[in-house]
């Protein structure tokens, strides 16, 4: 059975909180990841920090915790940052994702989120051999056509979150 979105993109809330280019780059990496790309011409397909002072500013993203350089940005922020790359991708403008964004509840748009990107937070886990020692279990994770993880099961980067990191580093070291 497949394992639920939501819980693999909460595991993204420990890295908050952001500064906006921190906000930026972490929300490019589940983009770039889940291949999202805007319908809409004059919208960029991964955002910037730029970007993110300027979705603040439109009423987009809720404002930051501080101001200036010292302004830092949590999971929620990146979930509304997720959403409008999302809903790029489907054609829609700031305008109608400003009227969706201020009738969203935060579980409503965690989940549209995590459904919208789950083939990218899923894991994709396999078995790949059982040694006869019953610690070391492999697990294999696909990063691309031909391109493959081993992580032994017993090992200190086997924790979900650290595969995930390491399975995303590689797709963006790929260009995937």
């Amino acid at each position: 059975m497949a394992e639920s979105p939501v819980p693999l993109l909460r595991a993204h809330a420990r890295h908050a909180p952001w500064n906006a280019r921190g906000l930026a780059a972490h929300a490019a990496a589940l983009v770039d990841s889940a291949g999202v790309k805007p319908t809409n011409a004059s919208a960029r397909a991964t955002p910037s920090a730029r970007a993110v002072r300027f979705y603040v500013a439109n009423g987009l993203l809720d404002r930051p915790e501080g101001a200036g350089t010292a302004a830092t940005y949590g999971y929620r922020h990146l979930l509304q940052l997720l959403a409008i790359k999302i809903r790029q991708r489907e054609g829609q403008t700031l305008d109608a994702i400003k009227v969706e964004m201020k009738e969203t509840t935060g579980d409503a748009l965690e989940r549209r989120v995590a459904a919208s990107l789950a083939p990218a937070l899923s894991l994709q886990l396999d078995p790949v051999r059982k040694n006869t020692n019953p610690v070391a279990s492999w697990r294999r994770i696909s990063i691309a056509d031909g391109v493959e993880l081993h992580v032994r099961d017993d090992s200190p980067a086997a924790s979900d979150d650290t595969v995930v990191a390491l399975r995303d580093a590689l797709r963006r070291q790929l260009g995937l």
